[in-house]
């Protein structure tokens, strides 16, 4: 591994990769559980893949935001790593597959030499800092949001406080009221607000997808900009301690929101504000590095099929804030691209834009700061490069997840019936192409990662079963889902469940109703309007599984028999519940206490030592066969099966020891001293397991 100790300049980066690279070697030689070393690579952005022996990459790429170098990088690493294609999440990251897990390192190495991370792109984590790809040109946006959405990012990468939670996280940042960031299904949500000319949020709260969605609530009508980072830290630190651990269906912040309530969950955010470091981080716009446009003579262009093209300028181009300025909408077909494809355009918009492209949640691009003597030439180019299809974030452009092509957890082909169906409305519907109100979603599973619960038509993948016991791939079909902006939405009925190759005739039926019956209304008003009952009506008859066809059988996108095969997901790592690995993990931490210490870093050196005492109780209980699942629980259940009982001597409750962390702001003084007590009780309860050691042998 020498070769990126010498090439990474960033030694917490270099630290990263070293230790990936030293795990993989220990996992390879048998000297690491399979399950512990899932958490690690998963916090690495390694993450497993229905096909054996392989391994999907995912990228984070903040907010979406993705410079010509960066994405010459990506591609250079795709080529060498993977098979040269890209895939663009609905988090706005990009997804590179079939890679072997002992190459990764190197790979991260190479990203990394142009500021591509990996970092907690998987896993129990903060997951990528997503926003509306439109911030910092949206004409309507009070303040461009992008500076905010970095400083989250950069604040969070690596923090103590959310290394190892119970689930993943998310956040999203939305320009404008239109709410295109989608505030209402993340854990935090924020919506640009200026108040008395001050800067500020609307803040979202406790959402999520997946099998039972749930609309976040409303946290705070305004908060100042320079309170966000305090607060999300205090959020972290509460879903951290509080959040549920052993049951990973249960395991999001809206669980443990729906649980307590939202108004105890304030409470015990407000009582962390005490031990955060910075009470105000002020977000200094100044600072935040801004893409230049590049001033160009606009090259002679003959457009032959001017009706192609004014269409393309239609539904493709959006003005920008910035006068003379657009920006352009690429429309991209299950998020997927090719690496020669990736180099051209890159060298597209550092010659002729700003040497940036957003990446978009549809899976799409946008390319900012185009002038407007500049858009026949790239419609020209974007062309050659097969860029340049009409139709972007309209109803005709379907988003999907990767499903049963590469995902463990996919059911059904999510990719296969998205080209069915976006190629039923172009030939049959084609005046979808330029409606930007019906919103349609795919998903291979239930965990929603294609978002089709919030859609204003959305397909899951499922299986379905005839009395002859023989299985066909299905999808339930959810109506009225929809983002009504300012973080209000309507989240999606599940209506019936039709055999797979029955899908297209369930949009043409949908599609047919509300071209006849609507009367102009939005398709969400006209769903409320007529109701489930009304479609399930309509859409029932295609349910009927006594006459499947042999091609009933037979999945979209694929020539084989349909086979259900579910693997396990990774979705969120899982840490391995042995004892000896636990004290372990007690000692690493001590380590990375003493260290954080060393740099200054009170609150981290702190964290840290919290974090080693629980999983040292954790141990102990575990010992005993006791059953935790929450951090707060193993510190009460410690004090009263161990502390209370007078079968481990603190001289005081484990509670009052380890909540000081609550107490005292996170001083010099404070962290030598909480640090001190640690290593002491760890003393303590190491000595007891050598005593229950002794007795049972």
């Amino acid at each position: 591994m020498q070769s990126f100790r010498t090439e990474i300049e960033n030694p917490l980066v270099q630290k990263d990769i070293i230790e990936l690279a030293n795990k993989i070697e220990l996992f390879n030689n048998g000297k690491i559980d399979e399950e512990k070393f899932r958490s690690l690579r998963l916090a690495r952005g390694v993450y497993g893949q229905r096909q054996e022996g392989v391994q999907m990459i995912r990228i984070k790429l903040p907010y979406g935001k993705v410079l010509s170098n960066q994405l010459l990088r990506i591609a250079e690493v795709s080529d060498e790593y993977s098979r040269s294609r890209l895939h663009i999440t609905t988090r706005q990251d990009i997804q590179i597959h079939y890679v072997d897990l002992k190459r990764t390192p190197q790979l991260w190495a190479e990203l990394e030499r142009d500021n591509v991370t990996l970092r907690e792109a998987c896993g129990n984590a903060v997951r990528n800092v997503t926003a509306s790809e439109t911030a910092g040109i949206d004409i309507n946006e009070p303040f461009d949001v992008s500076p905010y959405a970095d400083a989250v990012f950069k604040f969070f990468l690596r923090n103590p406080i959310c290394q190892e939670m119970g689930r993943k996280f998310k956040v999203s940042f939305s320009g404008t009221d239109e709410d295109t960031g989608l505030s209402y299904m993340h854990d935090l949500g924020f919506i640009a607000k200026i108040e008395n000319g001050i800067k500020g949020f609307k803040v979202m709260l406790g959402g999520g997808l997946g099998s039972q969605p749930r609309h976040a609530d409303l946290f705070y009508t305004f908060l100042a900009s320079d309170k966000i980072i305090p607060l999300m830290e205090g959020v972290l630190r509460v879903f951290d301690r509080y959040g549920e651990r052993k049951s990973r269906a249960k395991a999001r912040l809206k669980f443990l929101i729906k649980d307590i309530g939202l108004e105890a969950f304030k409470t015990l955010v407000e009582e962390e504000q005490n031990a955060i470091e910075f009470k105000s981080v002020a977000i200094n716009e100044a600072t935040y590095q801004t893409s230049t446009p590049v001033s160009v003579e606009a090259p002679i262009v003959d457009i032959k099929d001017t009706e192609a093209f004014n269409l393309w300028k239609a539904t493709n181009i959006i003005p920008q804030k910035q006068e003379d300025y657009f920006a352009i909408g690429i429309k991209v077909l299950l998020g997927d691209f090719y690496t020669d494809k990736a180099r051209l355009l890159a060298d597209l918009v550092e010659k002729y834009a700003a040497g940036e492209i957003r990446l978009s949640l549809r899976q799409n691009i946008l390319i900012p700061f185009v002038k407007a003597d500049l858009i026949p030439f790239f419609y020209q180019e974007l062309k050659k490069l097969g860029f340049a299809e009409a139709g972007y974030n309209k109803a005709v452009d379907i988003t999907a997840c990767p499903g049963t092509d590469t995902c463990n957890l996919g059911i059904a082909s999510s990719t296969g019936i998205a080209e069915e169906l976006e190629r039923v409305i172009k030939a049959e519907y084609p005046q979808y192409l330029s409606n930007n109100d019906l919103v349609i979603k795919i998903s291979g599973c239930m965990n929603a990662c294609g978002q089709h619960n919030m859609a204003n038509i959305g397909f899951q993948g499922m299986s379905i079963r005839t009395k002859d016991k023989l299985v066909a791939p299905a999808l339930q079909v959810l109506l009225g889902g929809g983002n009504l902006g300012d973080g209000n939405a309507y989240f999606a009925d599940k209506v019936v469940k039709v055999p797979s190759r029955r899908g297209p005739e369930a949009l043409r039926r949908i599609l047919n109703d509300f071209e006849a019956n609507a009367n102009g209304k939005l398709f969400v008003d006209y769903y409320k309007e007529k109701g489930e009952k009304y479609f399930y009506q309509l859409l029932t008859d295609l349910s009927d599984v006594e006459n499947l066809t042999q091609e009933d059988f037979i999945d979209w996108g694929t020539e084989e028999a349909y086979v259900k095969a579910i693997g396990v997901g990774e979705c969120a790592g899982v840490v391995i519940d042995l004892i000896a690995t636990l004290f372990l993990e007690c000692d690493e931490k001590i380590e990375e206490a003493e260290e954080a210490l060393n740099n200054k870093v009170y609150s981290g050196a702190i964290y840290e030592t919290y974090r080693s005492m629980v999983n040292a109780a954790k141990a102990i209980l575990l010992s005993e066969n006791v059953k935790t699942n929450t951090q707060a629980s193993i510190i009460s259940q410690f004090d009263e099966l161990f502390v209370s009982t007078n079968k481990v001597e603190l001289g005081n409750t484990f509670s009052d020891l380890i909540y000081q962390i609550k107490v005292f702001p996170p001083t010099k003084e404070f962290a030598i001293n909480y640090l001190q007590s640690a290593k002491t009780f760890l003393q303590v309860v190491k000595q007891y397991r050598e005593s229950q050691l002794v007795v049972k042998n």
